[in-house]
């Protein structure tokens, strides 16, 4: 019965190790892993402009990049508001190449942001939602 406790405990011992050994150390997709076909990767799909006055610079920027094996096409980028204007690249975005979504809020609105920029493309994922948060306060 001895034997057969230590060797139940040595062979859960070593199937634990596999387990921890094949596990990524953050539990997170890398981020440089190349898809099949055209890819988006974003650096940051949320832009927090925190608290800023009204008339503040309302621009922000969302970096890409292509990390798949084929041309990256931006087929439309739209706001949930005519508060908030982006514009894109028009032109393929070659595999491995960086670019950028670029985004303008009105900050002559008062009070608090939440709006959403959806980007459809030709690649994996197809669909991409950026949102952008805050607050603007009213010029004293």
């Amino acid at each position: 019965m001895k034997k057969f406790v230590c060797g139940f405990m040595l062979v859960s011992a070593l199937l634990l190790a596999g387990v921890v050994v094949a596990s990524p150390v953050s539990g997170k997709e890398d981020p440089t892993e190349q898809v099949e076909g055209p890819g988006i990767k974003f650096e940051k799909t949320v832009h927090d402009y925190g608290t800023i006055e009204q008339g503040a610079d309302g621009n922000c920027e969302f970096v890409f990049e292509n990390n798949g094996t084929e041309p990256l096409i931006l087929s439309d980028v739209r706001s949930s508001c005519g508060c908030t204007v982006p514009s894109w690249p028009r032109e393929p975005i070659m595999p491995g190449k960086k670019s950028s979504i670029k985004v303008h809020y009105d900050t002559n609105r008062v009070g608090g942001i939440s709006k959403s920029i959806t980007v459809s493309t030709n690649g994996n994922p197809e669909r991409v939602v950026l949102s952008i948060r805050g607050t603007v306060n009213a010029k004293n």
